[in-house]
């Protein structure tokens, strides 16, 4: 979401802020109806969560896509619960940044990590996660930060 104008978008957006759960919470509104719902560690200032939401189609409130963080799972008695849902021992992707750097962890591997290779594609501009074994599917990882800036990582 970086860019040029970002800056000037952010400082325009309607902004509310709230301390709750040792986490600091800030809800953006944007001019063209986006939010952002960013939590904050209290005792490290880290990122602990970003979530994006835009109107739908008929403009009532979208869902909630997760950027960095963990998915929260679904409330049980919830509809969505009872429809045809991903396998919980599936690999789960989970994007953490620091002041440092933009980390991506994976959960629920199948395989003990010797079995894994992590490769960057510099034409497609994702990190690439493959197995030695060819057992599992190759899973490519769209690095989202990266095709908004210039990363060195691609360089």
């Amino acid at each position: 979401m970086a860019g040029p104008g970002w800056l000037e978008r952010l400082r325009a957006a309607g902004k509310t802020a709230l301390l709750r759960d040792g986490k600091r919470k800030i809800h953006y509104l944007f001019e063209d109806g986006k939010e952002m719902a960013e939590e904050y560690d209290v005792k490290t200032g880290q990122l602990v969560s970003r979530k994006w939401r835009e109107k739908s189609t008929l403009g009532g409130s979208g869902n909630w896509q997760v950027e960095v963080g963990e998915p929260a799972s679904p409330l049980l008695g919830a509809l969505e619960s009872e429809l045809i849902k991903e396998s919980s021992s599936n690999p789960v992707f989970v994007r953490k940044d620091t002041l440092t750097s933009f980390q991506w962890r994976i959960r629920n591997l199948p395989y003990p990590k010797e079995v894994y290779s992590v490769s960057v594609e510099k034409e497609q501009r994702c990190c690439v996660v493959r197995t030695t074994n060819k057992k599992s599917v190759r899973t490519a990882l769209g690095v989202a930060c990266c095709r908004t800036q210039k990363d060195p990582i691609f360089e």
